[in-house]
């Protein structure tokens, strides 16, 4: 059996687990013990629980080996009952320089942001003169330092301190307004465009929802939603009740294939389906992340269970999406350290990546590099490609083909055109 690949979810660190998602039930085909050995030679025995889905006892190697969020397991069958784990650990950013304390001239007067919002930040300038006992004093981490440096020179010479310029309000580029833009997190209502429906109620969070996955939002009768995935024998609709009183109006479930009723995380709605308002916001922020379309969502639909468990699920789909997204631009930059008109073996580009993509994503990324719009490489027998064009220049071509295919892109309306979430028949 090939080597399948898992994306660790914040539940599965904190449980110790490993949840027997579709296409990783085949490769635990058995009930019972198991033992996991990982890429240093130690064994882990675990518990197959195909009843609750789950492989518990893992928390030992996720802790041996430094796993967190989004890093990735790759499960290799050897034998009944054994299996090879290796683990390919996400990259860090690089720390910052260490701060210097013992320049001998005076510290530059510095902008200090004492707030920010997506479109205002405030800023003041600073002027700090250290004392020698602040010289003198054991410096702290780098990052304290700069954070806690006016602090510490204000506390040492309040005498000579000036007092901080008036706040002005500096326009961000939009640069930092999309760095300093928080990203919601799982169970957080996030926040949206004004011009958008605001989330902060359940109809605008399932616009929103609906916005972003390609479903049709209206409302049939008072606290009503209905989500129509209009994609022709691909599609279905969904009633979600806003509230109890909505499941007993004549118009819940007529024409729908699915239905929910909104509720929090902890509550248990008898025997219906249900839509947590947790599970919404989470699946709000999956969908910004990455793609996500109505054929990927029916199946928790039909689940008839969207809580903050099977949002996870979807985190894992989005996870893989980024992770293929990853793996691209990782090849992408592997071949910037070639010049133009050369030649490139997968062999040595294998090597140079290590275990951050496989040698069958890899294939996959050179063949597509092979063809167009890219037209990046050329194939060369033995497994060898010729490099057409320095991969700066590939990408500055291709921003500008992407741009002039955008302009000429006409807006949908309601007359014709294809609209997002519609499916294409392309016939010859």
């Amino acid at each position: 059996m090939n080597p399948v690949r898992y994306i660790i979810t914040r539940p599965c660190l904190q449980e110790g687990s490993l949840r027997l998602l579709k296409y990783v039930q085949p490769v635990f085909p058995e009930q019972g013990p198991a033992q996991f050995v990982d890429d240093r030679g130690t064994e882990h025995t675990v518990q197959i629980d195909r009843a609750q889905g789950r492989v518990w006892g893992l928390g030992k190697l996720y802790h041996d080996l430094n796993l967190g969020v989004n890093d990735v397991l790759t499960l290799t069958p050897l034998a009944p009952g054994r299996f090879q784990v290796e683990a390919t650990v996400k990259p860090h950013a690089a720390p910052p320089p260490p701060a210097r304390t013992s320049a001998p001239q005076a510290p530059e007067p510095r902008r200090v942001v004492v707030s920010a919002t997506p479109h205002v930040r405030e800023v003041r300038l600073e002027h700090p003169r250290p004392t020698a006992e602040a010289r003198e004093a054991t410096p702290a981490e780098p990052g304290v330092t700069a954070r806690l440096g006016s602090s510490l020179n204000a506390e040492a010479a309040p005498s000579t301190v000036p007092a901080p310029a008036p706040l002005v309000p500096v326009p961000p580029s939009p640069a930092e307004t999309a760095s300093q833009t928080p990203r919601p997190r799982a169970g957080q209502r996030p926040e949206v465009n004004l011009s958008r429906p605001a989330p902060s109620s359940v109809e605008g969070q399932l616009a929103e929802l609906a916005r972003l996955t390609g479903y049709r939002l209206d409302f049939p009768a008072p606290g009503l939603a209905r989500l129509r995935a209009d994609l022709g024998a691909h599609g279905y609709t969904v009633h979600v009740a806003l509230t109890g009183d909505a499941t007993r109006s004549p118009a819940w479930g007529q024409g729908a294939e699915y239905t929910a009723l909104v509720t929090g995380e902890g509550e248990r709605p008898g025997d219906l389906p249900r839509l947590t308002r947790e599970a919404l916001a989470a699946l709000i922020e999956h969908a910004r992340l990455a793609p996500l379309s109505p054929i990927d969502l029916r199946g928790y639909w039909k689940a008839g269970n969207l809580d903050l468990e099977t949002a996870a699920s979807v985190s894992e789909l989005v996870g893989a999406h980024l992770a293929q997204r990853g793996a691209f631009s990782f090849v992408l930059l592997t071949l910037a350290s070639h010049p133009a008109h050369s030649v490139v073996s997968s062999a040595r580009l294998a090597e140079k990546l290590g275990s951050g993509v496989n040698t069958a994503e890899l294939g996959s990324i050179l063949d597509t590099l092979t063809r167009a719009p890219f037209l990046a490489l050329t194939p060369l027998p033995g497994g060898q490609f010729l490099l057409r064009a320095d991969v700066r220049d590939l990408l500055a071509d291709l921003a500008e083909y992407a741009e002039g295919v955008r302009r000429r892109v006409r807006t949908p309306t309601a007359e014709g055109g294809t609209r997002a979430g519609e499916t294409l028949a392309v016939t010859a």
